[in-house]
């Protein structure tokens, strides 16, 4: 697992590597590998991202309220975000098998029981 900090949303990452760092550990328990902050959309997007929304682009955010309001949001900010790979919000995952093809995409909405059921099937 990576998890790779990003500012691109809400800016909801304003801070240094570190205190990103220290603030996931302390809020998240995280045990996991943080890269530096870095974007994931636009022309300065790390090349693994280009690479993985090549492969899995955006199939939505499934159903119910949380759903909703992202959908409502994202109507705002971008028009036609139902149609381009772009990362939408932080906390897409996605999904790499031993031989390093893209599985899945879980958007910020996927439940985590989901999430870890595609990870044990692969195991």
């Amino acid at each position: 697992m990576l998890a790779i900090p990003c500012n691109q949303f809400g800016r909801q990452a304003p801070g240094k590597d570190q205190e990103i760092f220290d603030f996931v550990q302390k809020t998240y328990n995280v045990k996991f590998m943080q890269m530096q902050k870095s974007e994931v959309n636009g022309e300065n997007e790390l090349a693994l991202y280009t690479f993985l929304k090549s492969q899995k682009g955006f199939e939505g955010f499934g159903d119910g309220p949380v759903a909703d309001k992202m959908n409502e949001l994202l109507e705002k900010v971008d028009k036609d975000y139902k149609n381009n790979s772009n990362i939408k919000w932080n906390f897409t995952k996605f999904l790499i098998d031993r031989e390093g093809n893209v599985v899945a995409r879980f958007e910020p909405t996927a439940e985590m029981s989901v999430v870890k059921e595609a990870i044990m099937k692969l195991l």
